[in-house]
């Protein structure tokens, strides 16, 4: 593998962790504690991500319960729930909150797979801008001589492959997430 790919792997990886990051929060008709990522809760006048002031946890499969650690938060973290406009159920109940999650019509589920592929989409942008950077870099030491026509080539042709494997890693993550939101 040539010096030009290896000094900007870490991107290559950061484009993966990204691009799951970003689809953990893709609605898939299941419980799953990602959905509150990014919810923020005013809590002793403080803006507080949901995990820093309750616990999380599944019940089942279309139940979330939050437990504050402290009883006085319960009812901002239910506003701030309720203002994310997820679409799920909001329960106060007292010590504790309880997000349902609805049933998935096809219709729902279409529009998550087209969300999906919004944004597998701009994990590739992210790849070719990648690519550009490199490519550049190849160009910029043809240039200067630091490297000759053969190795521009060679090392031009390496990072188009090296491309093409991270937009099947990526597909594969997407194919794998669209068969669980496809999934009765």
């Amino acid at each position: 593998m040539n010096i030009y790919i290896q000094n900007k792997k870490d991107d290559f990886n950061k484009i993966i962790d990204f691009f799951k990051k970003d689809i953990a929060n893709v609605k898939v008709g299941r419980a799953n504690p990602a959905i509150l990522d990014g919810i923020l809760v005013e809590a002793y006048g403080v803006k507080n991500s949901i995990n820093t002031v309750a616990n999380i946890s599944v019940s089942d499969a279309r139940c979330i319960v939050l437990t504050p650690w402290d009883k006085n938060v319960t009812k901002s973290i239910e506003k701030a729930i309720i203002e994310s406009n997820l679409g799920v159920g909001v329960m106060n109940e007292g010590d504790k909150i309880r997000i349902t999650i609805p049933q998935m019509t096809q219709e729902n589920r279409l529009e998550s797979v087209k969300k999906l592929n919004e944004k597998l989409e701009k994990s590739k942008i992210s790849a070719r801008q990648l690519r550009d950077d490199i490519k550049t870099l190849i160009e910029e030491a043809f240039s200067n001589k630091e490297i000759g026509e053969d190795d521009k080539f060679r090392f031009a042709k390496e990072l188009d492959e090296e491309i093409g494997k991270l937009n099947d890693e990526l597909k594969v993550i997407r194919d794998k997430k669209e068969a669980e939101i496809m999934e009765i």
